[in-house]
């Protein structure tokens, strides 16, 4: 290149490499990130997320360390919903809204119909040398999914639903919601840190690529 490579350049190349798996390079980009902006946790993320990808735990525990060693503390997903007015929020997992075990049953009730339409979850975003069903249910209650759910329950159909998520939607989401707009014939907007993806009739408008 005619000028030193930024932050800029050197996230290219590492989400880059996290889309063609190609980890020994992912290495280094993150090395030259690390110089550039240490305390940017999302970077440190991609990287542990490949190894999980390829069955690296001892690569996701070094990670995990050095995150502990510099104190940097990977901010926790949340997504955002306004309904009549009001915002809802969700964490993963999260149990605390009233309409919880509705918002569960729909997610039962998605997953159903995605299975029967061909959806396999991708647990390659699940950090944890934790069994596969245990991962699935970890990648089904992602703050994005929980927010969908409540919108579907909570609006009449053909409501378009837009959602507003602090962290990069990972990959089995993206993929779930394609499914989900298809299902419910529901255009579904989510915005992310990264880009808008308006999910209309199983396709998203990013082309699978952000």
């Amino acid at each position: 290149m005619n000028v030193r490579p930024d932050s800029g350049i050197w996230g290219a190349l590492l989400n880059s490499c996290k889309i063609h798996g190609n980890v020994e390079l992912a290495e280094l980009a993150l090395e030259k990130l690390i110089e550039l902006e240490p305390e940017d946790a999302g970077n440190y993320v991609i990287l542990s997320n490949m190894y999980a990808q390829s069955g690296k735990w001892d690569g996701v525990a070094r990670l995990r360390e050095l995150m502990i060693e510099k104190g940097i503390k990977k901010s926790t997903a949340c997504s955002w919903i306004e309904v009549k007015n009001k915002v809802h929020s969700f964490l993963s997992g999260d149990v605390s809204h009233p309409k919880t075990d509705a918002i569960y049953a729909e997610l039962r009730r998605l997953e159903r119909l995605m299975r029967e339409s061909g959806y396999v979850p991708d647990t390659g975003s699940v950090f944890h040398d934790v069994e596969e069903d245990e991962k699935s249910n970890q990648v089904c209650s992602h703050s994005e999914r929980l927010a969908i759910a409540f919108g579907l329950i909570s609006t009449l159909p053909g409501t378009r639903l837009l959602i507003t998520k602090n962290l990069r939607i990972c990959e089995d989401c993206h993929v779930a919601i394609k499914f989900i707009s298809k299902i419910t014939d529901r255009e579904v907007t989510v915005r992310d840190v990264n880009r808008y993806h308006h999910f209309k009739d199983g396709v998203c408008s990013c082309g699978d690529y952000w």
